[in-house]
């Protein structure tokens, strides 16, 4: 008599455990000279000398670098046939946790923009059940958001101006939404791009492709515009206190996120355009869809709350 099993087919299929490498070292070697580069760029420019970008660059090149090596191993593996359902399994679980581990990052820094505003200002400007400290300190501080007269200004300079909407009726000059029409245009592209390829059009999937990879190109130069804008015209920086620093933590992770993800579909058109991915084996690329579409997400709320609220 056969041996009656419940267990799926695909349960007894050997699951292939890659041989160990330096990949994680590297990139978080690249990972600390790039962050570790821009803060001493900036400690430099705070104490108005010369900052070096060395570090920087270094940095960037070492990820960009890695990460391409590292992408073409795994694609390599998945050619080479030794990923089976088991495997494929595991690439979905241990997206789908990135992403979450991603949501509690980002929820993190929403936190602390939400107690700044809500609790700390408050108890600086005297309010609240905490504001005795701030009656005597900074008697003549008045608790608004966004911060442009700080308690101390001779430690933190005043912002000149703030990011904050113009109104919807001058939102036509507005870079930070014209920057939120170009990440929701560019979640319809990537959706049509995964769309194309479950429906066998290769030379569509490419270029829905292209055009959400050059999206994501024209949003990072319109930040980089945002933020020289804000450096140069308003005198918003990250020394302009709570505002200033909350302002370009978020904003500045989020276009670090957008950098990541932009890298990312660009490595899966460059992939299309070589024949890659079919209806049945396109796992890369939905889980680009699903980082872009995470990414376009949490720039929404940073609209709202950093923006217009």
């Amino acid at each position: 008599m056969a041996n009656q099993n419940p267990a799926s087919e695909d349960s007894h299929l050997e699951y292939y455990v890659p041989p160990s490498g330096w990949y994680p070292v590297w990139v978080a070697f690249g990972a600390a000279m790039l962050l570790g580069g821009l803060g001493n760029y900036l400690n430099a420019l705070k104490a108005g000398a010369a900052g070096s970008t060395l570090l920087i660059y270094a940095g960037g090149l070492t990820l960009t670098v890695v990460l391409y090596a590292w992408f073409a191993r795994v694609i390599e593996e998945n050619h080479s046939g030794l990923t089976g359902p088991q495997l494929k399994r595991s690439y979905i679980w241990g997206m789908s946790w990135f992403i979450f581990s991603e949501v509690m990052f980002f929820a993190a820094f929403f936190g602390a923009l939400y107690y700044a505003r809500v609790f700390a200002v408050s108890w600086l400007g005297g309010e609240g059940d905490k504001g005795l400290t701030g009656d005597y300190l900074w008697p003549e501080f008045s608790p608004t958001w966004p911060v442009l007269q700080n308690p101390d200004p001779g430690r933190f300079t005043n912002p000149g101006e703030s990011m904050a909407s113009p109104g919807i009726a001058n939102w036509g000059s507005y870079l930070p939404f014209w920057n939120t029409v170009i990440l929701l245009s560019s979640s319809v592209t990537v959706h049509f791009a995964h769309s194309a390829v479950v429906n066998g059009k290769r030379a569509a999937l490419s270029a829905w492709l292209g055009a959400t990879v050059a999206l994501g190109i024209l949003f990072l130069f319109l930040q980089v515009e945002e933020y020289l804008h804000a450096y140069r015209e308003l005198g918003l920086t990250l020394d302009s206190g709570i505002y200033g620093s909350t302002f370009f933590l978020l904003t500045g992770f989020h276009g670090f996120h957008v950098s990541l993800g932009t890298f990312i579909l660009a490595v899966q058109l460059v992939r299309s355009l070589r024949g890659h991915f079919n209806a049945n084996d396109q796992f890369g690329l939905e889980a680009a869809s699903w980082y872009w579409h995470f990414v376009d997400v949490v720039w929404v709320c940073l609209f709202f709350f950093v923006y217009i609220l």
